[in-house]
Parts: structure tokens; C-alpha cells; sequence
């Protein structure tokens, strides 16, 4: 597979990043701002789609019955040489489905995702599935 995106600066404030017939608005303004992604809050969010996208394509393999799921990331970010030092990620799931089948959702969503075994090898990525809560 091959993937294309193009990013075009727009401003000193903002940037445009297109793939397909999608757009998003990127934060590259030094100064930050709060109406988009920047590049490392991006990153974070590429990892997160990639977990849930993976949970999407393994449940009908496992027929895992599933109502929802959210995925919360931290990243750490070092300063010399600048990296995300550390990532952490909680799954969670919204689902009866027990311990064990739980346990196997993790276990494929960490062995097949693309970003997830692209930023895994140098970043310390860590994380957790958990069921949701009931209110």
C-alpha cells in the first residue's frame, strides 16, 4: 500500500494537509494554537486512529461484541534531541465480552496496527484495555 498527503503552508499560523477528498488544518505556528492539531498532538492522534481502526477490523474476525470504544493518549515529549520520549494509551471498551477476550482485542490491536509498529520500536509505548465503566 502507498499513501499520499500533501501539506501546504497557508500562513505563518497554519498549515493544510489534504489526502483523498479530506482536509485538515494543521497547527505549524510557532506560538501555538488551540483551533488544531500540531505535529506531535497529530502523531498522538494517528496512533489513536490506528488503535481504533484495528479494533474495528479485528472484532468481526474475533466476532467480539462491542457497543463503543475510546482511546485516551499522553505523550511525552524530550527536549534535546526532541522526541516523544514516552507514549502512554488507555483502550476503553465498551463491552460484555470477558477478561480473556479483552486480553485477546489488546493482544491483535498491538500486533497489527501500522503506527502502532512504526512508533513502537523507537518510542517507549506502553498501554492498557480496559471495559468502560457503567454509569
Amino acid at each position: 500500500m502507498i499513501f499520499h498527503v500533501s501539506t501546504s503552508r497557508i500562513d505563518a499560523h497554519g498549515s493544510l494537509a489534504r489526502c483523498k477528498s479530506a482536509e485538515v488544518f494543521l497547527d505549524t505556528d510557532l506560538a501555538g494554537r488551540s483551533d488544531a492539531f500540531n505535529p506531535a498532538e497529530l502523531l498522538l492522534a494517528a496512533l489513536s486512529a490506528c488503535i481504533i481502526k484495528g479494533v474495528e477490523r479485528v472484532t468481526p474476525i474475533l466476532k467480539f461484541e462491542l457497543r463503543g470504544v475510546e482511546v485516551r493518549i499522553e505523550g511525552i515529549r524530550q527536549d534535546a534531541p526532541p522526541k516523544m520520549e514516552s507514549i502512554t494509551y488507555e483502550i476503553i471498551v465498551d463491552s460484555d465480552e470477558r477478561e480473556r477476550r479483552l486480553e485477546l482485542l489488546h493482544d491483535n490491536v498491538r500486533k497489527y496496527g501500522t503506527v502502532f509498529n512504526t512508533i513502537a520500536p523507537g518510542t517507549q509505548l506502553s498501554g492498557t484495555l480496559r471495559r468502560k465503566n457503567l454509569a
